[in-house]
């Protein structure tokens, strides 16, 4: 019924990824391409599941990656899609090349949202926010 849990085996490592286990994936993937993640990790030896595999490249080892904090150009761009699309986060991610979605989640939820409600905007509805209308006896 369905696919088996991703490391449900015994000999599957979930602890930290080494730079030995960083090297072969990416070698791998240089020399073979992104895909086939379940068969990846027998490939090259690794005592890893699929799903960790994949998520390492594309979260930490894609060459792609922009590292560091978010220009003033991507809080605007990831504001304006936020408005238009909600929280879709791979969708805005499909648009901010160099981020990954997991990332802009992060961020929005750190940062943008302070930002905007310290503006008076509210981050859901990216409208001001209403006045206060309690008053103090």
């Amino acid at each position: 019924m369905g696919r088996s849990p991703c490391c449900e085996k015994a000999h599957t490592n979930k602890g930290a990824w080494t730079m030995e286990e960083d090297q072969r994936l990416v070698a791998y993937i240089r020399a073979h391409g992104e895909g086939s993640w379940r068969s990846l990790p027998k490939a090259v030896s690794l005592q890893r599941c699929g799903k960790s595999c994949r998520l390492r490249w594309i979260n930490y080892l894609r060459p792609d990656l922009k590292r560091g904090n978010f220009t003033e150009e991507e809080d605007d761009i990831i504001i304006k899609l936020h408005g238009l699309l909600g929280n879709k986060w791979s969708q805005i991610a499909g648009r901010l090349p160099g981020r990954t979605d997991n990332e802009i989640k992060n961020y929005w939820n750190t940062h943008i949202k302070r930002k905007l409600l310290a503006r008076g905007i509210d981050p859901q509805t990216h409208r001001a926010l209403a006045a206060s209308s309690s008053t103090c006896s």
